[in-house]
């Protein structure tokens, strides 16, 4: 049996929500939370070990003023249509964003081969069918049709964020039916706030795997998982299903606390899936978990049981010093 890959975590210190995309031309592409939250950052590296010290550039800053002037949380870097798009979350002003509005969601395009340049263009805000709190949108692309899948707080449904899904008219607009994935239902999701969010698309074995995010950002922040069949019309809600059970949690021992906001890529042979994800060193001590910005972004290999669902095991420890 081969040894599976294992990698030097955390692969980037101090980055939340962790995003990689690995293209065409070789490098692993990496995005996440940046503390401050006012800009959006892009690193490349020809292997996943390489992100910490690898390329790295401020692609986006948040203007001044406006709808995307604050918290600019959870970006992710995808490539469609021979076009690369940053998805990201961000927030009114303050002073207006505790009256009236907190976090919609937003894309940026850029159109050059090399995404690692400052020409991106602002597409907008991603309109959803109700105006409310929304973040962490993700696409994938399934039988030629591209999906968006997002967090977003509906007022007659107790709790801070539900999952929705809706197909795409093109990478910045969605069209038709916006579809209820899942809402926090299970103790476990619902650990300081009730939250289902920060989406991840796998398809793999028959299945459209979607893992997903539960509880407050502290080390009670854990991963589910939804699932249909590749074959099943995904807007309609009865061919979700979901586990009543988490899978990934906190490790104590192995000083792993709150793992999730994940995303999937390739080792770099392309021969093991790897699991990206955030975790803490240890328990938040005191204050708004959201504001420490110890969350450090890490890579792990993960295999697949006999039914063909991932199995992710348990968060591993750290390889280096933090």
């Amino acid at each position: 049996m081969t040894e599976k890959t294992t990698y030097e975590n955390p692969i980037v210190i101090e980055r939340a929500d962790p995003w990689i995309y690995k293209h065409t031309d070789g490098f692993y592409y990496f995005t996440g939370s940046l503390p401050g939250y006012k800009a959006i950052e892009l690193r490349r590296a020809k292997s996943i070990d390489g992100l910490e010290d690898g390329e790295r550039l401020l692609v986006w800053h948040a203007p001044k003023t406006g709808l995307m002037s604050e918290l600019i949380w959870a970006p992710e870097i995808h490539f469609i249509n021979d076009h690369w798009y940053i998805y990201f979350a961000a927030s009114d002003d303050a002073e207006i964003r505790d009256q009236y509005h907190h976090h919609r969601m937003f894309v940026i395009e850029n159109k050059h081969t090399d995404p690692m340049n400052t020409d991106w263009t602002e597409k907008g805000q991603l309109v959803t069918k109700f105006d409310s709190f929304s973040l962490d949108g993700t696409v994938f692309q399934h039988k030629e049709r591209l999906y968006y899948v997002w967090a977003q707080q509906d007022p007659r449904i107790p709790g801070n964020s539900n999952l929705y899904i809706s197909e795409m008219e093109n990478p910045w607009t969605l069209k038709g039916e916006q579809i209820l994935l899942s809402i926090p239902e299970y103790d476990w999701e619902k650990i300081g706030f009730s939250v289902n969010e920060g989406a991840a698309a796998l398809i793999r074995n028959g299945k459209v795997f979607i893992t997903y995010s539960g509880s407050a950002t502290d080390e009670n922040y854990a991963m589910g998982l939804l699932w249909a069949d590749e074959d099943a019309d995904l807007l309609d809600g009865y061919s979700w299903h979901k586990l009543p059970e988490p899978i990934f949690v906190t490790s104590e021992k192995n000083h792993q606390f709150g793992p999730g906001h994940n995303s999937f890529t390739k080792s770099e042979d392309d021969k093991e899936d790897v699991l990206i994800y955030h975790a803490r060193p240890e328990k938040n001590k005191e204050g708004d978990p959201l504001d420490n910005p110890n969350r450090h972004a890490n890579a792990q290999v993960f295999s697949w049981n006999e039914q063909g669902f991932p199995t992710f095991g348990e968060p591993e420890g750290y390889t280096k010093t933090i």
